[in-house]
């Protein structure tokens, strides 16, 4: 049994020592006896659930390895059509009283657990709020932490908004759990005192908190694949994991600002790669590797590929990843690595600039047939104000923008180039936007619009009018936006002019650190962050805008988009 070592004296807690560390010397029963139950956040109603819950699925996994017993509900998986639903497309979340009767039943057939462990991104904090709320009423004595998204960007500030939470883990979670656990354990085995663990951050609100800090592990290739088994049945019988594999990863049909030209009938993800290297000011990744960017062998992810075919039939594998193409040397190694898996079709996401090069080719030659791109705006000034434009702007070699004359308007060549050679191998390109980042005028969100229009001309080119297959290749350019929004720990967060308008708005202070207070102002904020394709309003009902563009016409812009009619932007 692995022990921590506590160094120094009376009252001097010892310095955590790096997860791996821990986990490395831990044997396969050393949290023998432990019961985790992890809960994932649901997400937005109005898209259907159409990726598992990498997170709890890797980490149920991880502490599966060293003897615990471990369970998952899965709050996002419900979709339910009922009277309730009302013309909710797609039907919708479990009612409070819904879900805690779905608590008690899991609980009781699982039995009481030892540690609950909550994951979901920032837009989950009603949902973490009430289950934290609720898991304590039901199991007093459980230690209950929250991880993910919104645990990597509020941290601490959780404990004034869910008194009832123990401990917060940000960053990535695959040695840090391992910890957490062991620390658990050793209270629950050999009435260790937690509050003496060095990640213990003393009393607030009259309960020991702690804080804990996660790591890149040392090799992505070691980890076990996800825990799907735990998914494939609830504690009622419902196929959990079918519903997912059954819901197309990317396409009209997931409702995701995703299209594609193509339908896939099977369907699951895994990540590749960790990280991303760039820095987007719109961008948070501190959950994922922040811009440590690490990678799994062509090798992991044929195995891992390989196994999800044999086990669920799937015809389709998406790799989410923030940026697939870094790495040449990994792209090149794809297509012979990839030989076994008989043809196997899959997508990524990447960056235009590295679709303007031969990986594409080499990506489509191991089965590739969608990228998703990030392009978010296609006017130069937008993208030097997302911090994007670097290698967009200016091609690996160029001192300067290396723009394109089109149709009247300069996009970047790197994003022309980029569709084209996707169009040329056989990979669908689906690019994102986003509209109203501050400074954008309606110049410059009309240059995004004359690109997608662009992209249409060229994926129509050639077919007829009218005929079937015009009009899938038109409907699988998105022409969908997403309206800029201001996630705390970003860059975009803290710049000045936003910093300004969510002052003016919401209240919203900053200490001498620079980071936001987190108080009921900001709590507010984070509760209004739900669907990235709404416009927020404050509570005077004040819509919230960042861009350049006076909001009236900012919000006739936006009814375009929402109508689907964005070229009426152009006759602005």
């Amino acid at each position: 049994m692995v022990e921590l070592q506590v160094v120094g004296g009376p009252g001097i807690k010892p310095k955590p020592p790096h997860p791996a560390e821990l986990v490395r010397d831990m044997g396969s029963k050393d949290l023998a006896g432990l019961n985790i139950l992890f809960i994932n956040m649901p997400l937005r109603e109005s898209a259907k659930p159409n990726t598992p819950p990498q997170g709890p699925g890797l980490l149920a996994a991880r502490t599966r390895q060293f003897g615990a017993s471990v369970s998952i509900i899965d709050l996002n998986a419900y979709r339910i059509k009922d009277k309730v639903a009302g013309d909710k497309p797609n039907g919708r979340h479990l009612t409070q009283l819904e879900a805690r009767q779905l608590l008690v039943d899991h609980m009781s057939k699982h039995g009481e657990p030892n540690i609950i462990a909550l994951s979901g991104m920032i837009t989950t904090l009603r949902w973490q709020e009430w289950t934290v709320s609720t898991c304590r009423k039901l199991v007093p004595d459980t230690f209950i932490l929250s991880g993910g998204g919104l645990a990597t960007e509020i941290k601490e500030g959780l404990f004034s908004w869910m008194p009832e939470l123990d401990a917060v883990a940000h960053s990535e979670g695959d040695d840090i759990l391992m910890v957490i656990a062991h620390e658990v354990w050793q209270s629950l085995n050999f009435g260790r005192d937690l509050a003496d663990s060095p990640h213990c951050i003393g009393k607030i609100s009259g309960r020991q908190r702690f804080l804990y800090s996660g790591d890149r592990p040392l090799d992505l290739d070691v980890l076990p694949f996800a825990a799907w088994d735990l998914l494939e049945k609830d504690v009622y019988g419902n196929p959990v994991l079918e519903w997912y594999i059954e819901t197309p990863v990317w396409g009209m049909a997931a409702n995701n600002s995703s299209a594609a030209p193509f339908s896939m009938k099977r369907s699951l993800t895994t990540v590749s790669s960790r990280g991303c290297p760039y820095e987007c000011a719109f961008c948070y990744r501190g959950a994922q590797g922040e811009r440590n960017w690490g990678m799994r062998s062509p090798e992991n992810l044929v195995a891992e590929a390989q196994w999800l075919i044999d086990k669920y039939q799937i015809d389709f594998l998406g790799f989410p990843d923030d940026n697939f193409g870094v790495a040449k040397p990994r792209i090149r190694a794809l297509p012979e690595a990839f030989k076994s898996l008989g043809g196997l079709r899959w997508g990524t996401h990447t960056r235009l600039d590295e679709a303007a090069d031969e990986r594409v080719d080499w990506m489509a030659e191991a089965g590739c047939i969608y990228i998703g791109f990030g392009a978010e705006s296609a006017s130069a000034n937008m993208l030097e104000r997302m911090k994007k434009g670097g290698f967009i702007l200016r091609p690996r070699g160029a001192e300067s923008n290396v723009l394109t004359r089109i149709n009247g308007f300069d996009f970047p060549w790197t994003m022309v180039e980029g569709i084209k050679n996707c169009r040329r191998v056989g990979i669908h390109a689906n690019c994102t936007w986003i509209m109203a980042y501050p400074g954008e005028t309606l110049e410059d969100l009309k240059t995004s619009v004359a690109f997608i229009l662009w992209q249409e001309e060229l994926m129509t080119r050639g077919l007829t009018p009218g005929s079937t297959e015009y009009a899938l290749a038109q409907s699988a350019v998105n022409k969908k936006m997403f309206v800029a929004t201001a996630y705390p720990g970003t860059a975009m967060f803290n710049d000045p002019a936003c910093r300004k308008t969510l002052t003016e708005s919401f209240g919203i202070t900053f200490g001498h650190d620079g980071e936001p207070v987190t108080n009921e102002a900001l709590r507010s904020y984070v509760l209004e962050l739900d669907d990235a394709t709404k416009v927020m309003h404050n509570a005077d009902g004040m819509a919230l805008n960042f861009g350049a563009m006076p909001t009236e016409q900012f919000l006739l812009a936006r009814d375009h988009v929402d109508s689907g009619q964005i070229e009426r932007i152009l006759n602005m």
